[in-house]
C-alpha cells in the first residue's frame, strides 16, 4: 500500500505534458504563441485574431512585411527595425496604463533623426520620453516631434510613453513616423 502511494506522484509527474507551441505565418512575419492543452480550436482562432489586430494593424502591415520585430514584456513594447528601411511609419497601441514603446533602430548612420507621434485619440498623453544615442548617452524628454543630431553610427532608441508632467488618457492607438 505504501509503495503504491509513492508511485502515484511519479506517475502524475511523468504524464504531465508540455504546452503545445503553434506557429502562425503571415507573409514575412512569424508569430509564435504558446498554447496550453486546454485551448480549443475556437480559442486558438480568437487568440490569433487578437494578435493580428495588434501586430498587423493597417498602419503596421507594410513595416512588418519589411521585418520589424515586436516583443512585449511587462508593459514595455520593443520594436526593432533596421535603419536601412527608413523612412517608415508604424502603428502601435497602448492597452494598459504606464506602457512604454522602445523603438530600436539598428545600423543607424545618419547625422540627424526626425520622428513624429500622431494620434486621433482625444486628450492622449504621449510623447518621446528619451532618445538613446549610439554612444550610450540618453537625452530627453521631448514632445510629440523630435529632430535630433546623432553622433556616431550604431543603434538609436526612441523611447515613447506618457508624460508624468501632464494628464490625459494613456491608452489608445498612435503612429510613429521616422525619417
Amino acid at each position: 500500500m505504501k509503495k503504491s502511494l509513492l508511485l502515484i506522484p511519479l506517475i502524475i509527474i511523468s504524464c504531465k505534458k508540455d504546452p503545445k507551441i503553434s506557429e502562425t505565418v503571415d507573409r514575412d512575419s512569424t508569430i509564435v504563441t504558446e498554447m496550453p492543452d486546454s485551448v480549443t480550436k475556437t480559442d486558438s482562432v480568437a487568440l490569433r485574431k487578437r494578435d493580428s489586430i495588434i501586430n498587423n494593424a493597417p498602419a503596421t502591415k507594410e513595416v512588418l512585411r519589411k521585418g520589424v520585430m515586436r516583443n512585449e514584456k511587462d508593459g514595455q513594447i520593443i520594436r526593432t527595425a533596421d535603419a536601412s528601411q527608413l523612412p517608415f511609419t508604424l502603428g502601435e497601441q497602448f492597452t494598459e496604463d504606464n506602457q512604454e514603446l522602445v523603438l530600436k533602430l539598428i545600423n543607424y548612420n545618419q547625422p540627424e533623426i526626425k520622428a513624429k507621434i500622431s494620434t486621433k485619440e482625444k486628450d492622449f498623453n504621449i510623447r518621446f520620453n528619451q532618445i538613446k544615442l549610439p554612444n550610450g548617452d540618453y537625452d530627453g524628454p521631448f514632445g510629440r516631434d523630435i529632430t535630433y543630431e546623432t553622433s556616431g553610427k550604431g543603434e538609436v532608441w526612441l523611447i515613447i510613453g506618457k508624460s508624468n508632467m501632464a494628464s490625459g488618457n494613456t491608452k489608445g492607438n498612435f503612429t510613429v513616423s521616422v525619417e
